[in-house]
């Protein structure tokens, strides 16, 4: 699957930062993970650091599937509102999807402690109404979270006009956001692992999964062998051809990067900023001194039609920043447009399939995709390591 265009702002900003060989030889191992983009990474980490032999494949190089088109925006929000997510899953099982990823992103940050590398700082998070139409909706939602302990501040146009310099009718400020270079973060995690022993191949496609009693086999391109006692499937959008039912939406999705600016300071502590529109307008700041926005998503994932719709969308992403922000003058640098799924709830799927007890899918499908995965890599290790965990419905493929 083609899953991006060429030319993602983190790929060049930071090259082939590692490389790894190919399959050499026939292995066995016991545990091998099956994609090396941030799901993959965050997963074989985990394993790794529970004390097991741990293997990853990937047909390309580290990170050059969708990691490297991430625009790695940490939110615990959804994008299935809390309001209507519990009324798709039910209030509990919504509330308590929230409040892992209120979690995950501190659990994420506690990673990054020592890898400075990935980039993870923290950011305030606002979400303003699109339209005066959505601000009684949006009030709707400051009290459910609100109701289910997250912190977070109603600002009425005054206070957004005060604190961000543009006028929307209200906006949900949150504290509790962060940001992260998901390119990097994906390389750091993998080298600090091999320290440990973990074996990373490059360039090794796999062609065919045999699920036995006591294992799996993993059978090559070019007819190498991976045998292991448990499969984890981190392959992102292109894991659907391992699983039986439909379970994701493909859509196109758009993203710019400004030139550097001369101060590193654009509006209230650099706040990630997304609004209540669908399909939504979000941005983030960079560390050297950019502006990234994203957005103008498509219904369709042709790459041929998301390749020729590229420049058109790069211009109308600059049209709805200028509205915002007039006085900076933004010009676009980079330009780049990938794969983008969505589930019928906004939830991610983790787990196994029925009559499959020894392959685990990681699949953190949607706008957080990042947070899906560092659930999805706590909840396999469990799994895996014979560990309960009474979360692990929420995200079943049963649900």
């Amino acid at each position: 699957m083609d899953l991006r265009t060429d030319y993602p702002f983190w790929l060049l900003d930071e090259g082939i930062i590692r490389s790894y060989p190919s399959l050499p030889h026939d292995i066995h191992t016991e545990v091998v993970v099956m994609g090396a983009g941030i799901s993959g990474a965050l997963a074989a980490w985990h394993l790794c650091k529970a004390g097991l032999k741990v293997v990853v494949v990937d047909k390309r190089h580290v990170g050059l599937g969708s990691t490297a088109a991430s625009t790695a925006l940490l939110q615990y929000e959804i994008d299935t509102p809390l309001t209507e997510l519990s009324a798709k899953v039910g209030p509990r099982d919504a509330a308590r999807s929230y409040l892992l990823c209120l979690q995950s992103i501190s659990d994420l940050g506690k990673i990054c402690q020592k890898l400075p590398e990935a980039g993870f700082k923290r950011r305030p998070s606002l979400q303003y109404a699109s339209f005066k139409k959505d601000a009684a909706d949006l009030r709707k939602e400051y009290k459910a979270r609100k109701a289910i302990g997250i912190s977070l501040q109603w600002l009425e146009k005054e206070e957004v006009k005060n604190k961000f310099g543009f006028e929307k009718d209200a906006a949900l400020f949150s504290r509790d956001g962060a940001e992260v270079k998901a390119y990097s973060l994906t390389h750091a995690l993998l080298h600090d692992c091999r320290r440990q022993g973990i074996r990373v191949y490059d360039h090794t496609e796999i062609k065919s999964v045999v699920e036995h009693r006591r294992g799996v086999e993993l059978i090559a391109a070019d007819g190498k062998r991976i045998k292991a006692r448990k499969l984890v499937i981190a392959c992102g959008y292109e894991s659907g051809v391992y699983i039986p039912q439909k379970v994701q939406t493909i859509h196109s999705t758009y993203a710019i990067v400004s030139e550097p600016f001369e101060n590193d300071h654009f509006w209230f502590r650099n706040s990630l900023i997304w609004e209540t529109a669908r399909p939504y307008l979000y941005l983030r700041t960079t560390p050297d001194k950019r502006i990234l926005i994203g957005g103008k998503d498509d219904d369709f994932s042709d790459p041929r039609k998301r390749q020729k719709s590229l420049s058109g969308k790069a211009r109308a992403l600059e049209s709805s920043f200028g509205k915002l922000f007039p006085a900076l003058d933004f010009k676009t640098d980079f330009k780049w447009a990938g794969a983008f799924a969505s589930t019928k709830d906004g939830l991610p799927y983790i787990g196994s399939l029925p009559g499959r007890p020894h392959t685990y899918f990681a699949l953190g499908f949607g706008g957080n995709g990042i947070t899906f995965s560092m659930m999805a890599a706590g909840m396999i290790e469990r799994s895996i390591t014979g560990r309960k965990d009474p979360d692990a419905g929420l995200f079943s493929f049963s649900r």
